[in-house]
């Protein structure tokens, strides 16, 4: 059909197949930037929600920042630490998922570490298959090694998955040339190229994602998860938050 038939319809995604990264921050309680909130939990879900009836296959990666942070307890082992965020990231992926179970919307958690009494173990050939059957899949603990961030599990899952897009949620709308809060003249990035972002230290994802995201070709939107409709947008290809590409 020519462009712009009126007999297509209006919302076509621009992707089949997409990764959502969300950071412990997007399941807090806004007033106290901790612990899990139902009414965060069920935003997600309506977001996500919109994005799965446009026929898009979703996969989500979850932080676990808003319950712990390895970071910031200098006293434990680095290691022990991280173990114990990766374990902060399927309590997010389990409350989640039960907020998209309540929204009608089908979904399965896998994890990179094994806890089979309460999630699945990561599989890819399932992960996969669960996709195609419209189902969307919530991966926990990280990459399931210390010393790795839910930033480049995040670039790992998306390409094991075959994703189009890594899809990152954040408190701002996208990349901008400084802080926004700090510098009123700051300008949002519509588009910036991986080696622009590298080079300016932007700071869009940790470096070994960045890096991983670039390799494989695979771009990266960065945008508000707490702004209504915003992921749906971004998947319509629509002009909201930053494209970090190739």
């Amino acid at each position: 059909m020519p462009e712009g038939d009126p007999t297509l319809p209006d919302d076509r995604p621009l992707y089949h197949r997409v990764l959502l990264k969300l950071s412990g921050d997007a399941f807090a309680p806004a007033e106290t930037g901790y612990g899990i909130s139902t009414d965060a939990t069920s935003l997600l879900a309506r977001e996500l929600a919109d994005v799965v009836d446009l026929g898009v296959q979703t996969a989500v990666v979850v932080g676990g920042g808003n319950i712990f942070r390895g970071r910031q307890a200098p006293a434990i082992d680095r290691s022990r630490a991280d173990y114990m965020g990766m374990l902060a990231t399927v309590m997010n992926a389990l409350a989640l998922s039960d907020a998209m179970r309540q929204a009608g919307i089908a979904s399965r958690v896998q994890s990179a570490l094994n806890i089979e009494q309460v999630v699945e173990p990561y599989i890819r050939g399932k992960a996969i298959r669960y996709l195609e059957e419209g189902k969307v899949v919530i991966f926990a603990a990280g990459t399931g090694n210390p010393f790795f961030t839910t930033d480049t599990a995040a670039a790992l899952r998306g390409s094991e998955m075959g994703a189009e897009i890594v899809i990152k949620g954040t408190k701002v709308d996208g990349v901008y040339t400084a802080d926004p809060k700090r510098d009123p003249r700051a300008e949002r990035y519509a588009k910036i190229s991986f080696d622009e972002a590298i080079a300016r230290n932007l700071r869009v994802m940790d470096a070994t994602a960045l890096t991983l995201c670039r390799d494989q070709k695979l771009p990266i939107a960065v945008f508000n998860i707490f702004k209504a409709g915003a992921l749906r947008r971004v998947v319509l290809g629509e002009d909201e938050g930053t494209l970090v590409h190739v």
